[in-house]
């Protein structure tokens, strides 16, 4: 085990390992523990019964944080055109272009969130590498591809507090729902958001417990566990 510090130490002897804590409970720890200087982000993991090696066990959707993320979200779109110039009038950061497709072939994903219009999709396809793994990749399915009509509407959304979730291969899903810095109703709300989204998100070919453990922690701090049936009912 590696050495922890002071603070670290501090935190986590507010956490009784043992016990399941409600969301009200959970909430309010959260704020006990954040110890860093900068304000840590509040995320939420969440281990599901579910096999994702099905296509029919996938679990995938999109949610808008009633209270936002507490974050300054950089939204790059792939647009060009008409689209580009309603893109840039409706606040994205960044239009990207072939030089920016380039920059992102080589690596580069200094950005938050990605949206398509469907005519560059046959570039942004050739990206998949880069942005799939990093959950960047533009997909309909999330609503981050879409005509240049929408794209006013998607960029609002994205730097509102627009938060994509879905299952990993280990069958976990990781979700930031704000800020310590945020009162204790804001996280709640966006806390019961969350796990109203992942409760609709249910696959019907899954069988036994769905949510088989839910933790919540900040950036740097211990985790909180919750008890998966209050926080569900």
């Amino acid at each position: 085990m590696p050495k922890r510090g002071r603070k670290y130490t501090e935190a986590a002897a507010k956490v009784d390992d043992s016990k399941l804590y409600t969301k009200q409970e959970a909430v309010a720890l959260i704020k006990e523990t954040a110890f860093t200087k900068f304000d840590p982000t509040v995320e939420v993991h969440l281990r599901l019964g579910v096999d994702p090696r099905h296509a029919d066990q996938q679990v995938r959707d999109v949610i808008n944080l009633p209270h936002g993320l507490g974050k300054t979200v950089r939204v790059l779109v792939f647009a060009e055109g008409e689209d580009a110039r309603m893109a840039e009038e409706a606040g994205a950061d960044i239009i990207a272009d072939d030089e920016v497709i380039k920059r992102i072939q080589e690596g580069w994903t200094e950005f938050d969130v990605a949206i398509a219009v469907p005519s560059m999709m046959g570039k942004v396809g050739r990206l998949g590498r880069v942005l799939g793994p990093r959950g960047l990749m533009p997909n309909p399915r999330a609503g981050t591809v879409a005509p240049g009509a929408d794209l006013p509407r998607l960029i609002d959304e994205a730097k509102a507090g627009r938060v994509e979730f879905r299952v990993d291969r280990t069958s976990n899903v990781h979700v930031p729902i704000g800020k310590a810095s945020f009162t204790e109703e804001q996280l709640a709300d966006n806390l019961q958001t969350l796990l109203d989204a992942i409760n609709r998100a249910r696959p019907a070919a899954t069988k036994g417990i769905y949510v088989r453990r839910i933790t919540m922690a900040n950036t740097m701090g211990p985790g909180i566990r919750l008890d998966p049936i209050e926080a569900m009912s």
